[in-house]
């Protein structure tokens, strides 16, 4: 079973070779970068995993975005990911407990909708995301619009149409 600490209490430079690790050093370019550029991961949100010795073996990040509507008003949301297990540990449960954790964690008194970039059949059946929602979204980038997804209480308060992008206040 996973040991979960916050990601603050872990070594940059340790995160950086787990996301090399699961992603390749490309993952810069990736669309999901340009989505949360400029803007520091949320430190309550956001999750190490250890394994059995005490070794890390996965993240999650959180971040602060905002999907912006046609008349410019922004509606903020937390993006979940990336999530990165080293790969010789994928398939052990790291992931959904890195994802459960950081769920948990958000303040149920004011969620904010979740988005993320991933599997639907995966996020969807352990976690409740969907793209049914997402279909007029658009990103900073590439994307296959099946893996634009968004976790909410009330999917009706948000826009159907609208670029997701940073929120920088």
């Amino acid at each position: 079973m996973a040991n979960l600490i916050p990601l603050a209490d872990i070594d940059p430079a340790l995160i950086e070779r787990v996301l090399d690790a699961a992603f390749g050093p490309d993952r810069f370019a990736r669309t999901a970068y340009k989505v949360r550029e400029g803007t520091d991961w949320l430190p309550t949100l956001s999750f190490a995993a250890l394994d059995a010795d005490d070794m890390l073996a996965g993240t999650i990040q959180c971040w602060p975005v905002a999907l912006t509507d046609p008349s410019g008003r922004r509606h903020p949301m937390i993006m979940v990911g990336p999530v990165a297990v080293l790969p010789d540990l994928q398939g052990a449960g790291f992931g959904k407990a890195l994802v459960t954790a950081s769920l948990t964690a958000i303040d149920p008194r004011a969620p904010l909708p979740q988005v993320m970039i991933g599997d639907a059949d995966y996020y969807g059946r352990f976690f409740g995301f969907s793209a049914a929602s997402t279909a007029g979204w658009k990103l900073p980038g590439p994307w296959e619009p099946a893996r634009l997804l968004c976790r909410t209480a009330n999917s009706a308060v948000l826009p159907q149409e609208g670029m997701l992008g940073p929120w920088r206040g």
